[in-house]
């Protein structure tokens, strides 16, 4: 295999390398007679990264008459398993010194891949860097028809949502609801605001600090913040790392590019694609593909009921009536019913300023105080 490559061409390959970097420790090239692929896999199996870069991305790209035909459609490519760490190594000389770079793997079985560096001033750096015995990576091939959501961000808009959110996160859980289920606020213009997307971070719950961590909500109108959104049905959530999210939005941010995120429910993969325009991709010279493992555990509680809490009457086991939930629909998610608490509905939530339990004299007998005004105990920071 011999290939070489410049310009804008060797300025992508240095963030495909960089976004490599960060989701595994070894990278696999797989060679074939059309394009070359690049893949890694992370420690623990649960993200998946791979870049393909068409011919015609580099100046000179050739396979030998012994390697192409190892490299037919029917059996396997030409490929080596080299240390990502090793290759930034070579790639930390800036792309503006460079002319180009040319790259080398004489057959199959080669111990080294050469990598020669020609810079502006006349220098030529040669690295070899030795393959590894096990190149063997698993390729994931999904398809996108099988996921019944979709997503579509702009990466600055995608860091400036993650800005939101402690830089030490490791996981993040997003949750989808269908636009028109009724989850819509109206506001005071009687224009529907829908928040029909859900970001939040996931803490352990096994930690013993997770209570005293910071918890971080955002609630999304997917109309003003994303390019594309489809979701119908019931509510569903997927949580997964965030350390290759950012890097993959890093890479996406350096070639212009939209993300395309396909999701279905908790347990099954997160696929992301970039997404480039208008164009489905098939004109564009490289593709890149992420996919994280989410966990089998839903965020979605069905705690729609929510139990009033104690008060003296009831510790002293007097009889007393249940207050009757509002009606709520079938397919709301319990973690967006947040926006009803911000109309005049009392809620049963505990947790919202309208409930009994949040007002003055609500843990008195209420036999001695029920000629007593009732007053709210704090101001609603909606009402300021």
């Amino acid at each position: 295999m011999e290939l070489s490559m410049s310009g804008g061409a060797l300025r992508t390959f240095t963030r495909c390398v960089t976004c490599l970097a960060r989701v595994g420790s070894d990278l696999v090239l797989q060679a074939h007679p059309a394009k070359l692929e690049l893949h890694t896999l992370n420690s623990s199996r649960s993200a998946y990264a791979s870049i393909s870069l068409a011919r015609d991305f580099f100046d000179e790209f050739s396979l030998s008459a012994a390697a192409a035909a190892d490299s037919a459609p029917s059996s396997t490519p030409l490929q080596c398993s080299v240390l990502l760490k090793s290759v930034l190594s070579v790639l930390r000389t800036p792309t503006a010194a460079l002319d180009r770079i040319a790259a080398s793997l004489p057959n199959p079985d080669a111990p080294k891949l050469q990598l020669t560096l020609h810079c502006l001033n006349g220098v030529k750096k040669t690295y070899w860097i030795a393959c590894s015995a096990e190149s063997e990576v698993q390729t994931l091939a999904l398809d996108r028809s099988n996921f019944s959501s979709r997503l579509a961000i702009r990466p600055r808009d995608l860091a400036r949502l993650l800005s939101n959110f402690q830089s030490s996160l490791q996981e993040l859980t997003v949750i989808a609801t269908d636009p028109a289920a009724g989850l819509s606020n109206v506001g005071v213009d009687g224009e529907i605001e829908g928040k029909a997307v859900e970001l939040r971070s996931y803490i352990d719950p096994t930690k013993d600090d997770c209570d005293t961590r910071l918890h971080t909500q955002l609630w999304i109108d997917p109309t003003e913040e994303f390019v594309e959104y489809v979701h119908s049905g019931d509510p569903v959530d997927v949580t997964f790392g965030v350390k290759e999210l950012k890097a993959f939005l890093t890479f996406c941010e350096g070639c212009e590019v939209d993300i395309l995120l396909f999701f279905q429910k908790a347990g099954e993969p997160v696929l992301l694609v970039p997404k480039f325009g208008l164009d489905d991709g098939s004109s564009s010279d490289f593709d890149a593909t992420l996919v994280l493992a989410t966990m089998l555990v839903s965020q979605l509680t069905d705690s729609s009921v929510a139990q009033q809490p104690t008060t003296s009457a009831q510790r002293a086991e007097e009889p007393r009536v249940a207050a009757t939930p509002p009606p709520v629909p079938e397919n709301v998610s319990n973690h967006t019913k947040i926006w009803s608490e911000l109309s005049d509905v009392v809620s049963d939530n505990p947790r919202s300023q309208h409930h009994p339990s949040n007002w003055v004299g609500a843990d008195e007998d209420d036999d001695d105080d029920e000629d007593e005004e009732l007053f709210v105990q704090t101001t609603p920071h909606y009402m300021d």
